[in-house]
């Protein structure tokens, strides 16, 4: 699943290939994997990134179908996400919990 294009995902998801949580935790694993070797994270958010899947899995089953509903994304460290450690890969934020969320975060869950 890792090697899907946004586009696959978004078909794989509104045609029930995969559930967002199926979707989701496949990458988490990777992640977890492949992480300590890479260190392309600085923060994780497991449980709401599971949280959030399970969301628009709802969502769909209600019949709403977004491009991005569903889609697993992680951004930079740089955009702002309510209460999560977002250092900006400085160590002088290496402990700033954002107090809010950055414009793309807000629009990004919006889509699901």
């Amino acid at each position: 699943m890792h090697q899907l294009t946004l586009a696959e995902i978004a078909r794989g998801l509104a045609d029930k290939q995969f559930s967002a949580e199926e979707l989701t935790r496949t990458l988490l694993a990777r992640i977890a994997r492949l992480d300590p070797q890479l260190n392309s994270f600085i923060t994780v958010t497991e449980e709401q990134a599971l949280a959030q899947a399970r969301a628009a899995d709802a969502r769909r089953a209600a019949g709403e179908n977004g491009a991005l509903l569903g889609a697993p994304i992680g951004h930079k460290d740089l955009f702002c996400t309510k209460g999560i450690r977002t250092s900006c890969g400085s160590k002088m934020l290496d402990n700033f919990a954002a107090p809010y969320d950055a414009t793309v975060v807000e629009k990004l869950a919006a889509a699901g």
